[in-house]
């Protein structure tokens, strides 16, 4: 069986509170977008579960890849026989798009369709929130608010059809613990949900990712990034997660400058089934 993982991005980010466990709670709206990997399961029969992965380079073992450890928490659960995992890498990899974390929700769905487990949407959003905190958005792969440390979902009104979306994603790759040096929590009345309620062309002065501050301090070609698409006549732009992608909004196409050693991807959104 043959599925496409998509990856996202975040409509404002705030961090908004460190927790007694190290971490952080915070506050986003993540929204799916169809620039997709592919990922190809099929069981493996006499042999041991195997990956292979092509595309964009991976680094690590095959054992801590999240799709290979997707399988094996459903098989340490449900006893399911070994497979063969084909992964082929699109989505930028370190861009904040939650490329990984689609690759590893997409592995438990497409194991609970080929072995038949049954398993609600809440039983595989408890299996993904294991895998990591975007892992679960991608169980049911809509429009949501996300709060806690992100496994924290709830669906919203969001619709974004006609507009064109670029994405940018520089040669930079920007660590979770250098996005985070200098972050300072901050408590809001509001829900970011509420911003994102309100017209796009608000979202410029109100929808802020708060890692953009220390990223873009770090790397300003990022932020340049961001500024080329704003010169370019996107209504937002913001960077996605803690970088280094960065994403445009368009009310209409747009011929979209050269980004010398940047990967991007262009698309109506609407135009295709996420």
């Amino acid at each position: 069986m043959i599925v496409f993982p998509n990856c996202k991005i975040n409509l404002g980010l705030w961090v908004t509170q460190r927790r007694k466990d190290g971490y952080h709670n915070i506050q986003t709206v993540m929204f799916p977008v169809p620039w997709c990997d592919v990922l190809e399961i099929v069981s493996a029969k006499d042999s041991g579960t195997t990956i292979t992965i092509t595309g964009i380079p991976v680094g690590g073992e095959a054992e801590n890849n999240l799709c290979y450890r997707a399988w094996q928490m459903l098989a340490d659960a449900f006893g399911i026989p070994p497979v063969h995992i084909h992964l082929h890498k699109v989505i930028p990899t370190g861009a904040g798009l939650g490329g990984g974390s689609s690759d590893a929700s997409f592995t438990l769905r497409l194991l609970n369709v080929l072995f038949k487990l049954n398993l609600d949407t809440d039983a595989l959003r408890t299996f993904a929130v294991k895998l990591g905190m975007d892992c679960p958005f991608f169980i049911e792969n809509v429009p949501a608010l996300s709060t806690g440390r992100g496994e924290f979902l709830k669906p919203v009104s969001l619709y974004l059809d006609g507009l064109y979306l670029v994405v940018v994603k520089p040669p930079v790759h920007v660590s979770t613990a250098a996005a985070f040096i200098g972050i300072k929590p901050l408590s809001r009345e509001n829900s970011i949900d509420e911003y994102t309620d309100a017209s796009i062309e608000h979202w410029r002065h109100t929808l802020h990712n708060d890692f953009e501050n220390n990223v873009f301090e770090l790397y300003p070609d990022i932020l340049e990034i961001k500024n080329s698409l704003y010169r370019q006549g996107a209504v937002y732009a913001s960077m996605s997660g803690s970088g280094s992608a960065v994403y445009g909004l368009f009310k209409k196409e747009t011929a979209i400058m050269d980004y010398p050693g940047c990967e991007v991807f262009q698309t109506l959104l609407g135009s295709q089934s996420q």
